[in-house]
């Protein structure tokens, strides 16, 4: 995508990013075009993660996927969307309790968004249970739903979400909690 040739249709008055995906060539607006750069943003953080040399003594880094099933809104409302179809995927330098990631969903108003961010989790070494805590940058709430979430004055706000989990043998369950809104339910393997 080519953010620098920003512009508008001749005639139109509109302005606009033009999508250089495979020479696609559709116009994008402003927070559909930053939210495809940070989702490309995040991958290619953890693809010059993955190429650093690796050293023989050092433990392999972690991926790790999770899926996002269930959300439980703590207010019911017709208009919410209870299956977001999340699909995270992160990355841990070795023995690291730190991670990077971004995430892919349907918000609550079957809104496609995104979410990249760093987090840690705290007591997966001495137990099955762990806490967690992400932060980083929330996009894809539009329109009539923009003010759903604090601070989307640009169509892209800051997320801090906390969760707890449970860990066997390189697989998760987990619980996130999204602010006032509500739970997601998931589950998650390590590779």
């Amino acid at each position: 995508m080519s953010a620098v040739a920003a512009h508008g249709s001749i005639g139109t008055g509109k302005a606009g990013f033009r999508c250089g995906h495979l020479g696609c060539g559709a116009m994008l607006s402003f927070r559909q075009a930053l939210s495809k750069h940070l989702l490309l943003t995040t991958m290619c953080l953890l693809s010059a993660a993955v190429a650093l040399p690796a050293h023989a003594d050092i433990p392999e880094p972690a991926w790790s996927m999770t899926l996002g099933h269930r959300v439980m809104h703590y207010r019911e409302d017709p208009e919410h969307h209870e299956r977001p179809g999340l699909v995270a995927l992160d990355y841990s330098p070795a023995d690291a309790e730190w991670f990077v990631g971004g995430a892919t969903f349907l918000n609550s108003f079957r809104q496609r968004s995104t979410y990249a961010y760093a987090g840690k989790r705290y007591g997966a070494n001495q137990s099955p249970f762990y806490l967690q805590l992400t932060a980083g940058l929330l996009s894809g709430y539009r329109g009539e739903h923009r003010d759903k979430i604090p601070l989307n004055r640009f169509g892209v706000a800051p997320a801090v979400i906390p969760s707890v989990g449970f860990e066997h043998n390189g697989y998760r369950g987990e619980v996130f909690v999204l602010g006032n809104s509500g739970l997601l339910f998931g589950w998650g393997v390590d590779f």
